[in-house]
């Protein structure tokens, strides 16, 4: 950086000096003795304006102080000068007017001048030349491969950094005593893993397994994006491609990581118009050299993506990407173990638990829950903590997932009235219902787009839902209109994301999960998915009108029934569920504890005689 300033600050250096130069050549500031025939020379030298005289070849020059002050032509030896001179009066020699003769040689200054702009404009050619090689030369380089390297030697990141993936780690672990200890494999004639694709939803680890995988195997790593082999100019991705191979054989055993592989790797000529010419060059370069590795090469290539469906199938064969490895959001034991790692070195208070907290994300991936550990420590700084407490973990839950605080919104009384009995009716029903998730928290304080929500602490990890609890989660979403109606006999536009969840969930019971005791056990409808664009573009009827109509019916059933069932509960505690919504308006966040006091604490006595006049 510093050598390209310097060279360009010396360039225009030149410049500024060779323009300077032909001003003083074109244009001199010392223009030397004025010019006069000889008759005015011998009349000024004469009459005092001369005291000395020099004969310099064929003109005589006449000085004043040993400053020249005139000169004149004069063809002739010195003899003759001299001759002329004392001819016309004037007294040369010692007392008089003095007379040499300026010996022979180069005028240096006059030579210089005269040749200053030719050398600095032979050095701005230069420059010039020099600049435009490199700019060539950087054309050139235009398609050399821009992996970063990280060598192995001082690993920064290794597996004892990556948690909630001990499957995974296992899986990578044989690719590490490959890479360590080639000779044990290759004596059973095992041979090495050409390429291991990491699959899994976007935040779950995949690029830092590949970081802690090279760090383990103590092997260079070089990574690269998969956008970043194509350009817009034609076979640049495939010569970044030889190039990065190349690089990787010289330094094998080594790894190289592409992330996000399919923006190179998807499926070839499913492009709109016949597919993308370069990336489908890129793509073969990709698939002859990943088919070209020598067996005694340790060079192995992981790659990350999480769209393995628009992929190449020729990618996917055994060969070049060998192992598929599935990196999935992390269960309840792999929450803890994430949390504990980004949680080291930071203040916890003696009251915070990382199990519970781990109990309320599920779905978090590791990336989430760094950004929830790190939101916790920044909102125990706002309220100058020195140490990080349990009310700041939570606080995090929510803010990651419904975005921060706005207690600045201004609501109506009646607006806050609505929400208090519309998220109270949903913990109601929730502590109503057997299948249910066990209520953690209830505010009304508005949160992004939410003005309340209502937080569920689920008691264990579930991978398949049953039938029954699919129904009570319907009724526990509809609980919120319904408590709206039994209170205030009207409805509110509060409801469209609950009925958005029932609607979705009662139409896939139905066509996905064959839950229909009416149209039995089969799924309706095929998704036909775009593979270059990656995204669903409709949903292919296989079934007839006739069983789009009964599908139509078996829906709006269990709508029906949920909403029924959510109303019965409302109308049978309303009692309770107005003591719950007047607290929730006072303090308005009720945790799970006061929610249980709430539930048991004894209701009011009707006022008889109100109820008897009326």
């Amino acid at each position: 950086m510093k050598a390209r300033w310097w060279q360009g600050s010396l360039l225009y250096l030149l410049i500024l000096v060779a323009l300077l130069a032909l001003a003083f050549s074109f244009f001199p500031i010392n223009k030397g003795p004025k010019e006069v025939d000889f008759y005015t020379f011998v009349d000024n030298t004469k009459s005092g304006q001369v005291d000395s005289i020099q004969q310099d070849g064929n003109s005589i020059i006449g000085l004043k102080e040993e400053k020249p002050v005139i000169k004149a032509a004069f063809v002739g030896s010195t003899k003759e000068l001299m001759d002329s001179l004392k001819d016309s009066g004037v007294k040369l020699g010692e007392g008089a007017i003095k007379f040499e003769v300026k010996t022979g040689g180069f005028d240096w200054g006059s030579i210089m001048l005269s040749f200053l702009p030719l050398v600095l404009f032979g050095a701005l050619l230069f420059f010039l030349f020099r600049s435009a090689r490199g700019a060539n030369t950087q054309a050139f380089n235009f398609g050399k491969s821009r992996a970063r390297l990280s060598s192995g030697d001082k690993p920064t990141v290794t597996f004892a950094d990556v948690a909630g993936i001990d499957e995974s780690k296992g899986e990578l672990q044989e690719v590490v005593e490959f890479l360590k200890n080639p000779q044990k494999f290759l004596a059973l004639g095992a041979r090495i893993p050409r390429g291991l694709l990491l699959i899994g939803p976007p935040g779950c680890g995949k690029t830092l397994v590949a970081k802690a995988t090279a760090g383990e195997a103590g092997v260079p790593f070089f990574s690269i994006s998969g956008s970043e082999f194509v350009e817009m100019f034609v076979g640049v991705g495939a010569s970044r491609v030889r190039d990065l191979f190349d690089q990787a054989k010289r330094s094998a055993p080594c790894i190289v990581f592409v992330d996000e592989i399919d923006a190179v790797g998807r499926h070839r000529g499913a492009g709109l118009g016949g597919g993308h010419d370069e990336r489908e060059q890129t793509l073969n370069q990709i698939l002859v050299e990943m088919d070209g590795f020598d067996s005694n090469t340790n060079v192995i290539v992981l790659a990350a993506t999480n769209r393995p469906d628009i992929l190449d199938p020729a990618l996917l064969r055994p060969g070049r990407f060998d192992r598929h490895i599935v990196i999935d959001q992390p269960d309840i034991n792999g929450r803890k173990a994430i949390l504990a790692v980004h949680s080291k070195g930071k203040p916890l208070s003696k009251e915070s638990d990382m199990e519970v907290i781990a109990r309320q994300t599920p779905g978090f991936s590791g990336a989430d829950l760094a950004n929830l550990i790190n939101e916790a420590a920044i909102l125990a700084a706002r309220r100058n903590r020195k140490d990080i407490s349990q009310k700041e973990l939570e606080d995090s839950i929510d803010r990651v997932i419904a975005g921060p605080e706005k207690k600045g919104r201004v609501i109506t009384k009646r607006e806050r009235e609505l929400i208090a009995y519309h998220e109270t009716g949903h913990a109601l029903a929730a502590k109503m219902l057997p299948n249910a998730d066990p209520v953690h928290k209830i505010s009304i304080v508005a949160r992004g787009m939410m003005g309340g929500w209502t937080r569920f602490l689920p008691t264990e990890e579930r991978h398949l839902e049953t039938y029954e609890r699919f129904k009570d989660m319907m009724v526990v979403c509809l609980a919120g209109r319904a408590a709206e109606q039994v209170i205030f006999s009207e409805l509110t536009t509060g409801a469209q994301n609950d009925l958005e969840k029932v609607t979705l969930i009662a139409r896939r019971m139905i066509t996905e999960f064959g839950m229909s005791k009416k149209l039995g056990p089969r799924t309706f409808g095929k998704r036909e998915e775009l593979v270059f664009l990656g995204k669903e573009i409709h949903e292919q009827q296989n079934y007839s009108d006739k069983f789009a109509e009964e599908i139509d019916e078996e829906v709006e059933q269990l709508v029906k029934d949920a909403f029924s069932k959510a109303l019965e509960i409302m109308q049978a505690n309303q009692a309770r569920l107005k003591l719950i919504a007047d607290f929730l308006i006072e303090k308005e966040t009720i945790d799970e504890f006061a929610f249980e006091e709430l539930l048991n604490k004894p209701l009011p006595e009707p006022n008889l005689e109100t109820a008897t006049a009326s």
